[in-house]
């Protein structure tokens, strides 16, 4: 866990090293960009990544990787996570550095967000840094980890990961995630989403529709008090949803409806003020209309990404001498991102979560996304940003007081952040009769 000290010939050697993890990323070029392929080809939602689980981890135990096997354990605390560890002997407690998977797909649209890019990234970071390691005359005392972590678009696999002690132990995290620019960092916000149920009576339409509790009334009501309250709303909180059941036949009083949502903002103490009163407009919906309503929040909130202003810096670093153009700081601050549960990660450990450019002006999300994830094109952004993340992790492992540094920054971002942390907890109220509301 502790520092290294700095491979023989100085920056010269380290340099050296680099160099050994960029011919690396080269020499497995084919194999990876299968792998990427393979994913891409046969896209599968969260908790559900059988085929891709299976492919990474045959990727990390077959024999025909260069150098010294992985130590691969499938379903790894999750039923399509997985775990591959490479390490050197070493007699004391090794420095434990680690590279994240991602490979669930979006409903509909495939791998619109790129995450068989973000596989394809972490394994080829990985090989490289055990490459550049293995190429030492005397071993250094280092661990290198792969975790696949699936379910990042629902659920939140890693903070299942995080509950489970996957993350335990490790010193430094690493992921990068496909967009349309490249940055060390961007300001991936909080996010807590919720599902809303209205209950109501059915009638006949027509023949005598007030002896029904029009539970689709509930949910349009629902949806136009978040519209009335997006302007008291601050310009960094985002609502957005779906109705999901609005009924079955015109001429019947819809007893039954959902309604999905997704809140953002930037801390999980701001996303606490939003959520309250964002379930005040689905309480007075119900009270308005007479329907008995449901408020349910999802199991695992998204926290915030916290920055590592050292990691970010030495990636620049790295990234800028392999001709990566970063943007500004000025379009950091000023600019607005998703969500993802690698926030959660970089509340438990130092992580570096960069964004990289994959050839296409095409926005995640999007059928033209989901092309240029699977493009030929998108290989050389992919492997120089593999290359960028071996390099840094390189420098962490060896460059004299860079990891003190990242212990730093990791634990004085998060003493200042904690103040803004007040997860949304779930409230537990009942009510009998009409207009009733049960919130939980």
């Amino acid at each position: 866990m502790e520092p290294q000290e700095p491979p023989r010939g100085g920056p010269a050697a380290l340099e050296a090293l680099k160099q050994r993890a960029c011919e690396s990323v080269e020499l497995n070029a084919a194999r990876l960009g299968a792998l990427s392929r393979d994913i891409w080809s046969r896209p599968e939602l969260a908790y559900a990544e059988h085929q891709a689980h299976d492919t990474l981890t045959r990727f990390f135990s077959g024999g025909d990787l260069p150098g010294a096997a992985w130590a691969v354990q499938p379903r790894y605390k999750l039923g399509t996570a997985f775990r591959a560890d490479w390490g050197a002997a070493a007699p004391r407690d090794p420095l434990r550095i680690a590279f994240l998977c991602e490979y669930d797909a979006l409903p509909g649209l495939g791998h619109a967000c790129g995450h068989n890019l973000i596989a394809e990234v972490g394994a080829g970071a990985a090989l490289a840094l055990k490459a550049a390691l293995e190429s030492l005359a005397e071993p250094a005392p280092v661990q290198v980890t792969v975790l696949g972590t699936p379910a990042e678009e629902q659920g939140g696999g890693k903070i299942d990961l995080i509950k489970a002690g996957a993350f335990d132990g490790l010193d430094v995290v690493f992921m990068a995630h496909p967009s349309q620019e490249n940055a060390a960092y961007l300001p991936d916000v909080a996010e807590h989403d919720v599902t809303v149920k209205y209950y109501g009576k059915a009638s006949h339409a027509a023949a005598y529709p007030w002896e029904g509790v029009n539970a689709l009334d509930a949910a349009v009501l629902a949806y136009n008090n978040l519209s009335v309250l997006r302007q008291q709303m601050k310009p960094t909180w985002r609502v957005h949803g779906v109705i999901k059941n609005g009924g079955v036949k015109p001429n019947i009083i819809p007893s039954y409806t959902e309604l999905e949502f997704y809140l953002r903002a930037p801390s999980m103490k701001e996303l606490s003020v939003l959520t309250e009163k964002v379930e005040n407009c689905f309480k007075s919906a119900a009270l308005a209309t007479g329907c008995k309503v449901e408020i349910k929040g999802g199991e695992n909130d998204y926290y915030n990404v916290l920055p590592n202003k050292s990691l970010q810096q030495i990636y620049k670093e790295n990234g800028k001498k392999l001709g990566i153009e970063f943007i500004s700081e000025d379009a950091i601050l000023n600019g607005l991102s998703g969500s993802t549960d690698f926030g959660n990660v970089t509340f438990v450990v130092p992580g570096l979560h960069p964004y990289f450019y994959i050839g296409s002006d095409a926005l995640n999300h999007t059928e033209q996304y989901t092309e240029a994830a699977g493009s030929q094109t998108a290989q050389f952004y992919a492997l120089r940003t593999a290359k960028a993340l071996a390099m840094t992790a390189l420098d962490v492992i060896f460059k004299p007081g860079l990891l003190e540094e990242v212990r730093k920054d990791f634990t004085e971002t998060k003493l200042k952040e904690e103040g803004q942390i007040s997860p949304v907890e779930p409230k537990k109220e009942s009510g009998i009769g009409v207009g009733a509301c049960a919130s939980h």
